[in-house]
């Protein structure tokens, strides 16, 4: 390891007291690999394995907590006790390599494909349907249908049961889905979130909910769990519709979120060091620079978006941040890790190989969702 190195590799102690061996994360990334009955796939388990040595902390795909939220095809499911086994396995193989191994729970609302929720019928936070992104831009006529009052009490539970799997199961911690406009986000945005009950309204009431399921995670925890389970959300910064959620919406959340005694909060960003669209005086700024700042070392935030070498990575942690999640370039070389301690960065692949599937470990599925979608990953 060499010292302009060092910082990536360090250790850190996140506020319960947990130490990671060194600051890098692998961040979640949908794999569409389970199989039909949301249990998960021996390639899946293989894949997981083969990049969980060298990073500290594995955030796996999402799971979804009551069967309406599925929000892709193969994704695995957490949403009753049958699936403990299924999840403890995918546990079990992260952590036999070395690395935590973090549950990531959420419910897809009104971006679910209808045809893989029961009876076609999407839930969220109000009747608006999506703009992008969504099921809804390719079939105008699906209309999300708002929850009751009752039947949000039931989801906030439905995270708190889903986080009880997660520790019989044996994880080290889950983290909150609350970005790329899934549930959590879409009662917390103004553009999909039109209630006037407690659940919506203004900023505050808006923030009812995302808030409301941190709690009820918490006090799952508190009964099922010890303190070192570790608790983590995340989080997108802003959104393109209008109305829609800027920076300076994020900024007031994120201020309660690092008042709540989370383990760490995790930004969604596709480009690490892009700034804020609107909702903050000064657009000069990155957003991860605005984040800091709010959070004022309250709570460690892991940072993410478009880092594929080493220098990337180092460039990052001038900022700052404490901790930083590897997605597609773990994909790619998954002894990313390995080949900067052992000092050989100038080893490390950034563009994925068309011709390495077996070796790279990566489930058809995935593998096909990669070749097929140029642009996505370098190298197609």
């Amino acid at each position: 390891m060499t010292q302009h190195n060092q910082l990536l590799l360090t250790s850190f102690t996140l506020p319960n007291g947990v130490e990671l061996k060194n600051r890098i994360v692998m961040a979640p990334m949908t794999n569409f690999s389970s199989n039909s009955d949301g249990s998960v796939s021996d390639a899946e388990v293989n894949y997981y394995a083969r990049r969980s040595s060298g990073v500290s902390m594995v955030i796996t795909a999402c799971t979804y907590v009551t069967p309406n939220g599925k929000g892709f095809p193969g994704e695995f499911a957490g949403d009753n006790d049958d699936m403990i086994p299924s999840l403890k396995r995918l546990a079990s193989a992260i952590k036999e390599q070395g690395a935590k191994a973090i549950l990531q729970i959420f419910h897809g609302g009104r971006m679910c494909p209808p045809n893989l929720v029961p009876n076609g019928e999407l839930v969220s936070a109000s009747d608006v349907p999506a703009e992008s992104g969504g099921v809804s831009t390719e079939e105008p006529n699906v209309i999300p249908r708002p929850l009751t009052e009752a039947e949000v009490e039931d989801m906030i539970k439905a995270f708190g049961e889903t986080t009880r799997r997660a520790i019989e199961a044996g994880y080290d911690g889950v983290e909150i889905h609350g970005a790329n406009g899934y549930l959590i986000q879409q009662f917390f945005s103004p553009h999909s979130n039109r209630r006037e009950d407690r659940f919506g309204g203004s900023l505050e009431k808006r923030m009812t909910f995302p808030l409301a399921v941190v709690d009820e995670v918490q006090k799952v925890v508190k009964e099922h769990a010890s303190s070192s389970f570790i608790v983590g959300y995340r989080f997108s910064p802003e959104e393109p519709e209008t109305p829609g959620i800027t920076m300076g919406d994020t900024l007031q959340l994120v201020d309660r979120l690092a008042d709540k005694n989370l383990a760490y909060l995790h930004v969604s960003l596709n480009d690490f060091f892009s700034k804020p669209r609107r909702g903050v005086e000064n657009l000069n700024k990155t957003r991860i620079e605005h984040l800091l700042e709010k959070i004022n070392n309250r709570v460690p935030l892991i940072g993410v978006g478009s880092i594929y070498t080493a220098e990337d990575a180092r460039k990052a942690f001038e900022t700052g941040v404490p901790l930083l999640a590897i997605g597609r370039e773990l994909i790619i070389d998954p002894d990313w890790v390995q080949k900067v301690a052992e000092g050989k960065e100038k080893e490390i692949i950034t563009e994925i190989n068309k011709n390495k599937q077996d070796e790279l470990v990566i489930p058809d599925p995935l593998w096909n969702a990669i070749i097929h979608t140029p642009g996505w990953f370098p190298g197609v």
